[in-house]
């Protein structure tokens, strides 16, 4: 590992696997946001961290600056009149579902399971139980590494696709702005409980980054795979889920190389049995283009 790399980066990933980062700053205020985006010029390799699932950092560590907003951009403030909910980038999405919730609001319950931020969720356009982040989401307020001024981007120039949006890594969400419904609270609640519990149901713990693969247009990434035999399969300290074959699972004090190398085994198989080419919609950092491989 690169000695010159010392701050823990990986560790703070939901996989628990991987190296260090060359820097990584805690940002407690917009004005101390806007003063670092200044000096980060286009050379430097930057990545924005919130709850660190969806992300697999390299043994050998990332030679960039780890951005981590603080407590005061996980603010929600909730507009009953209009319905709206606006939210920092790194508010945790299960906490905006259940205040959205509490507060009688419909249209976000499908994020009480996503074990992700504001920020990442708008980045990649997360959803799950037939909704999205597009689904709700009016405009965003971001900054772009390198100027210090903020700008607001309305719901169509994001270009959201199927866990894609026009943001990039040097684009950091600072606010988001949900268009939601008025509900009935009792009802909602128990639309909560059912997610939770299904997911419980179906998807493993431990160390994960949720789902590897993104789903081919009308079928399941899960359901090719474990067609092809690849659900348990194990890679040195990682392991294809027995409990849904989506999900690759990391062995305490384990490898990132191990998990890339598996994730290729897997993409191979699927497609040598059923011709599909399965893409991963995990955030790969510090692999170099040849160690990421066909993964990426």
């Amino acid at each position: 590992m690169n000695t010159g790399l010392h701050d823990p980066f990986g560790a703070r990933t939901t996989y628990r696997v991987g190296g260090d980062a060359r820097a990584l700053v805690e940002i407690e205020s917009l004005d101390a946001l806007c003063s670092l985006s200044g000096d980060l010029r286009s050379d430097v390799d930057t990545y924005v961290l919130g709850r660190g699932s969806n992300t697999l950092v390299a043994d050998q560590g990332f030679d960039g600056v780890v951005i981590h907003l603080g407590e005061s951009f996980r603010e929600i403030s909730i507009d009953l009149e209009s319905a709206r909910v606006v939210a920092g980038g790194a508010a945790d999405l299960p906490v905006v579902a259940r205040k959205s919730v509490d507060a009688a609001l419909t249209g976000f319950e499908w994020a009480v399971g996503v074990p992700g931020t504001i920020g990442g969720a708008v980045k990649m356009n997360a959803g799950g139980h037939g909704a999205d982040m597009a689904s709700s989401l009016i405009s965003v307020e971001v900054l772009t590494f390198g100027s210090q001024t903020p700008r607001v981007m309305d719901r169509d120039e994001l270009d959201f696709a199927y866990r894609s949006s026009a943001l990039t890594n040097r684009d950091l969400v600072i606010s988001a702005t949900l268009q939601l419904s008025p509900g009935e609270k009792e009802s909602s609640l128990g639309t909560l409980k059912e997610i939770v519990r299904w997911r419980r149901e179906h998807q493993p713990g431990g160390s994960n980054c949720g789902s590897v693969f993104t789903n081919p247009p009308g079928d399941s990434a899960g359901r090719l795979i474990e067609d092809a035999g690849a659900k348990g399969l194990r890679l040195g300290t990682a392991q294809v889920s027995e409990k849904h074959a989506n999900f690759i699972q990391a062995d305490e004090g384990g490898s990132a190389d191990d998990v890339v190398a598996l994730m290729d085994r897997v993409r191979s198989m699927v497609e040598a049995h059923s011709g599909v080419s399965l893409s991963t919609e995990v955030k790969m950092v510090g692999f170099s283009p040849h160690e990421a491989g066909p993964a990426t």
